[in-house]
């Protein structure tokens, strides 16, 4: 059974005078950053020249530096840029600047898993991975609330570092919600594969072979759009506020008898097999792999060229139409 822990498992008061320099003011940035700063912790930010993100912080009352300034400046070093940048920025920026006794931190376990970055023997190395968007990480927090989040020990040379994951979690609200322990190799795999295999390729592939499978066969692309692509969100919401059971409740019994005849009959064994085949590309590293050759060695063509022949899919055309006609959705924010 996975350990949780709350507030009053730990300490905050580890991070008295120490200062936590987050590299980074996006999604997850702003929110650790604020929420930090607001339970009584020394942040800075540490951003490039010239980036956008400089005045937001500054605008946060956030102390800003660059990423080296930071660096040299953090007992804590947070590192909250994308995983394709990560190594380069450790190598370049932040390495030069570590010293024995500091905390190097991350909130996902990529590049430590996969040894993009390799750190000292002499510093802490932790995982404060929050199990939501940044901008719900700060939302909760500043109505009292949190959001559950991961911590993780990749190296304790300090004798300390869970304590310290479980302080720096405290502070960005997680404790309020739960805290729970992990391994990087086991949020890394997971979080790789439930990205790939449902979240996003699954699910993204399931919704275009539905409206395929209906538009092949004479129906009309709206009707099609609604059906199996619109409607997800119903699904997907009350799945995520009360489980398959409280879905199932609400949906017609057609619905739920279709639910359990059918499923299976699209998820096969050789679905199944296929996930087995995801996530072993994933355990040995050829999903890693790829990915690094792609976007640092490969300038990105075949992830651009990926990303053009899916927008041409009839689907983006036939939901840009339907979305124009639900005014509510005009007032969603872009998700950073």
């Amino acid at each position: 059974m996975i350990k949780k822990y709350y507030d009053q498992d730990c300490n905050l008061g580890l991070l008295d005078g120490k200062t936590v320099a987050i590299i980074g003011f996006g999604s997850q940035g702003h929110a650790h950053a604020e929420n930090l700063h607001e339970s009584g912790v020394n942040v800075v930010v540490g951003l490039r020249p010239g980036s956008r993100h400089v005045a937001m912080a500054e605008k946060a009352g956030l102390k800003v530096m660059g990423i080296e300034e930071a660096a040299e400046a953090g007992d804590f070093v947070m590192i909250l840029t994308p995983d394709e940048l990560q190594a380069q920025i450790y190598k370049d920026q932040i390495a030069p600047h570590l010293h024995a006794g500091n905390v190097l931190m991350f909130a996902h376990g990529f590049n430590i898993h996969f040894k993009q970055i390799i750190p000292p023997a002499d510093v802490d190395v932790v995982m404060v991975a929050p199990k939501g968007p940044g901008h719900i990480v700060r939302d909760m927090y500043t109505q009292g609330q949190g959001v559950p989040s991961l911590i993780a020990v990749y190296q304790d040379a300090s004798g300390k570092a869970k304590d310290y994951a479980l302080a720096y979690a405290s502070g960005i609200g997680a404790g309020r919600a739960g805290i729970l322990e992990t391994t990087f190799k086991e949020e890394t795999e997971t979080d790789l594969f439930g990205e790939q295999a449902v979240l996003c390729g699954g699910v993204c592939e399931l919704m275009k072979a539905g409206f395929d499978t209906l538009t092949e066969a004479g129906y009309a692309p709206e009707m099609a759009y609604f059906e199996c692509i619109h409607e997800m969100k119903m699904i997907v919401d009350l799945i995520y506020t009360k489980g398959f059971e409280m879905m199932r409740y609400s949906i017609s019994n057609t619905a739920e008898y279709g639910d359990y005849i059918t499923g299976p009959k699209v998820i096969t064994k050789e679905s199944r097999e296929g996930m087995k085949k995801v996530l072993s590309d994933i355990q040995d590293g050829t999903f890693a792999s790829n990915f690094i050759q792609e976007f640092n060695a490969g300038g990105k063509a075949n992830f651009y060229a990926m990303r053009a022949k899916q927008a041409e899919h009839p689907t983006t055309e036939v939901g840009k139409e339907l979305r124009s006609m639900m005014s509510w959705l005009n007032d969603e924010k872009e998700v950073n």
